[in-house]
């Protein structure tokens, strides 16, 4: 499995709340791919790049999308690669709007869901998914669990 992880957000201001998925990637030698695009202002530029994921060596996409947040749920429509979710915050239901629309996918669809504004988690868990195959990254993580066990 690659270890490339797509970071795609609805706007460019989520930019500051997604930015810990990048510097977590990064911190673990994930080569990161950022990018902005909306499921209702782009789909057909969603549509393209995440059918075409898989051939383009990704190993996971996390999306980041506030208020109505259908990018994960478009995403994962288009793929067959694990696409994690990251509700944010904003509007007048403060992110609650966003976790429901993330979280509630159809059968067959499967979004994985992390907290509102949880960036840095989900990009934890798309290092963990690529730790399946990667014992090297497998290694890094337990070092990481370790020295938060630590301090």
């Amino acid at each position: 499995m690659s270890l490339r992880v797509a970071v795609i957000m609805g706007s460019s201001s989520d930019e500051d709340t997604m930015g810990p998925a990048r510097t977590t990637l990064e911190k673990f030698g994930v080569e990161c791919h950022w990018e902005v695009m909306s499921a209702h202002r782009t789909p057909e530029k969603v549509r393209h790049f995440v059918a075409g994921a898989r051939d383009a060596g990704f190993g996971a996409i996390i999306c980041g999308a506030g208020m109505a947040a259908h990018l994960a749920g478009a995403a994962a429509a288009q793929t067959t690669l694990p696409v994690i979710g990251v509700p944010l915050a904003g509007g007048a239901l403060n992110g609650i709007d966003s976790l429901y629309s993330t979280v509630q996918m159809p059968k067959g669809i499967p979004v994985a869901t992390v907290a509102i504004n949880g960036a840095m988690n989900a990009a934890l868990l798309a290092i963990q998914i690529l730790a399946v195959s990667d014992p090297g990254l497998a290694d890094r993580l337990a070092a990481h669990r370790a020295e938060m066990a630590g301090g």
